[in-house]
């Protein structure tokens, strides 16, 4: 979940003058980076080897 304090400082960074698209693929972004910081942090991650196994599995 975001949170203001992530999404003020990230507004921040966008220029004067920005659409609503461009505003709202910044949140999703945003989102996925905060989730995949969570994972990280809860040790939700695969290997590097599990993924490669996963892989396999995909394109065969």
């Amino acid at each position: 979940m975001l949170t203001k304090k992530i999404v003020q400082s990230h507004l921040s960074k966008l220029p004067d003058e920005f659409s609503i698209d461009d505003l709202v693929e910044r949140l999703i972004l945003i989102e996925k980076i905060e989730k995949g910081i969570s994972q990280s942090n809860n040790d939700e991650v695969i290997s590097d080897a599990q993924l490669d196994i996963e892989l396999e599995k995909w394109f065969k």
